[in-house]
């Protein structure tokens, strides 16, 4: 949300041009375990009626502001807040209000505020009021950022408050934060007890642009201090830096910069996320966390392009945890295992004692995939030979990404006519698979889940 209203103001030549898809009918929105597509939309650009709602489980209308004294500033354009309200609801999304934003780094009513019982409580007080009056599903706290110190026991004391006011009355609460470092510490683990998600704002760092390995990296960082996998939303960038072109501007210039990560415009190289990585951040997100947000509606593409619609379809399609998920046992007894829990692509594929971890858990798709940690079970460079390795590796459609379960046990990949096989007939930790002449032997028998 570091966008600032200005930026983002002096780009609605762009956004009031780009236009969502027009909603679907009303339907509910549950995409596969609970996972969620989160958005915001901002008061000051992009309209409500081009949202897809069919596509998205939660909005978030940003911004309300504080005052010093725990009262909220007049939010802006209230009539697009009811409205989005009401569509929302129409199609059973959840909007919430978004409280805070970068506000130019000025979060001085946040300090305020939190460090009274009585301003909390005012605080507290205003926002139930708002919730109520516009029939909102909650509030996604976005104070930006508290300190670690008096400032973070402050934030956690106003985050407990609130979550009691907010649960009660069968609300969310959600906050935006910080996607790594010291400034971390100023949302202490406390609050992850208090809140139905995090939002974390992987963007606006990265070299380049929000890429794919620093934003995983910054929610295993999040998960690493504590957070559940549930609870952790990796947020994604509809933008770019350094210019903050849309990425819908972006793909008007060029249609083929929907499928590129830079890009030149403005004399500069622009980076942000295509289509390829939103695909490959969202496949990681269903094995590893519970959902994706993104900044923000109004700057998406159209049709076949857009971001929105490629994470649902990611998450929909046989790219998605469909078919039967838990572990693949092999020769004694032992569990085919992704080495280190490591999601990088070319990631070793192993034996290993059975141990209940996502790295041993694997989704048998319907389209012939073997799925784990987001990525697919591959023959490494599309190896037809006798004991070429097997990895896990983006799912791309390849022939080196298929593989067929027989009654005897084996799993044949077709492009080489050859089955998934434990080194060497080995049952020890660490063996390697590969893919050997089938032959339906002890090491070449898998009990699928």
């Amino acid at each position: 949300m570091k966008i600032k209203k200005a930026l983002a103001a002096a780009l609605t030549f762009a956004t009031s041009a780009i236009a969502l898809a027009a909603p679907q009918p009303a339907q509910a929105v549950v995409l596969p375990n609970g996972f969620k597509s989160v958005g915001y939309m901002p008061s000051w650009a992009g309209s409500v009626t081009s949202v897809q709602y069919s596509k998205l489980t939660h909005i978030n209308y940003s911004f309300a502001l504080p005052n010093a004294n725990g009262t909220l500033q007049p939010i802006e354009n209230t009539a697009k807040l009811q409205q989005l309200v009401t569509l929302g609801h129409q199609n059973n999304v959840r909007v919430s209000l978004a409280v805070g934003g970068w506000n130019d780094g000025n979060d001085s009513a946040f300090e305020s505020l939190a460090a009274n019982a009585g301003t909390r409580t005012t605080f507290v007080n205003s926002l139930m009021s708002v919730v109520r009056q516009y029939n909102l599903d909650g509030i996604d706290m976005d104070w930006e950022y508290p300190d670690p110190g008096a400032s973070a026991n402050n934030y956690t004391a106003l985050m407990g408050q609130l979550s009691t006011a907010l649960h009660n009355e069968g609300k969310l609460l959600t906050a935006a934060v910080v996607s790594e470092g010291g400034a971390a510490n100023g949302v202490q683990p406390a609050v992850f007890g208090y809140v139905d998600w995090l939002n974390i704002m992987a963007y606006d760092g990265g070299t380049p642009h929000a890429n794919y390995d620093w934003s995983i990296a910054a929610a295993n960082f999040w998960k690493s201090r504590g957070l559940p996998k549930a609870k952790t939303v990796l947020g994604v960038p509809f933008y770019s830096r350094p210019g903050y072109y849309t990425y819908g501007q972006l793909v008007a210039l060029d249609p083929a910069n929907a499928n590129r990560d830079c890009t030149t415009a403005g004399g500069a190289q622009q980076c942000y996320n295509g289509l390829p990585t939103i695909r490959r951040k969202t496949q990681w997100a269903m094995a590893n966390a519970g959902g994706i947000m993104n900044w923000e509606l109004s700057q998406d593409a159209t049709g076949a392009n857009s971001l929105v619609s490629a994470i649902y379809e990611t998450v929909m399609s046989g790219s998605g945890p469909v078919g039967r998920t838990g572990p693949i046992t092999g020769v004694g007894g032992r569990c085919v295992d992704i080495a280190g829990a490591s999601s990088a692509n070319g990631t070793a594929v192993q034996l290993y004692d059975c141990n209940g971890t996502t790295a041993q858990s694997w989704t048998v798709g319907t389209d012939g995939t073997v799925r784990g940690l987001g990525k697919c079970l591959d023959v490494n460079a599309a190896g037809t030979a006798n004991g070429a390795l097997v990895q896990i590796y983006d799912c791309n459609g390849t022939g080196a990404q298929q593989w067929q379960s027989s009654p005897d046990g084996t799993l044949r990949n077709p492009a080489s006519g050859r089955c998934l096989d434990a080194q060497n007939n080995s049952s020890a930790n660490g063996t390697r698979l590969q893919i050997w002449d089938c032959f339906a032997g002890t090491n070449q028998r898998w009990t699928l889940p």
